[in-house]
């Protein structure tokens, strides 16, 4: 596959998903499926897939501190703007499950480098 397909897709995927979360955050509509699915779980699988997706947009920098922190901040604008709608409440627990689920992908990074054909620069 295309290196620079395979990274057009990923942003297109990121923002894409990066709608979908902000909607699902904010919005006071119910959606049954998700609401099956424990929140902190729900949370650390979206970090996991939002961190995938950072990290095939932007493959010229390995996964290190400034995509984590770029993604934790993301969790955490999530909960203050959650803090000051009617219906939500704002949860450090959330960010926490934030970090889970990015820590988990960074788990992943080596069995993911077998299938995904991105070129990962050197580790620092």
């Amino acid at each position: 596959m295309n290196p620079r397909f395979l990274i057009a897709a990923a942003r297109i995927l990121l923002l894409a998903a990066v709608a979908v979360i902000v909607h699902l955050a904010t919005t006071d509509r119910s959606y049954p499926v998700v609401e099956m699915v424990w929140d902190k779980a729900e949370h650390a699988a979206a970090f996991v897939v939002l961190s995938l997706l950072v990290d095939l947009s932007f493959p010229e920098r390995r996964f290190g501190p400034a995509k984590i922190a770029a993604l934790l901040a993301f969790g955490a604008w999530i909960e203050v703007v959650q803090y000051f709608l009617p219906g939500r409440d704002a949860s450090l627990r959330d960010v926490v499950a934030d970090g889970v689920g990015i820590a988990l992908y960074a788990l992943l990074i080596p069995l993911l480098g077998r299938f995904l054909p991105v070129r990962r620069p050197a580790q620092d």
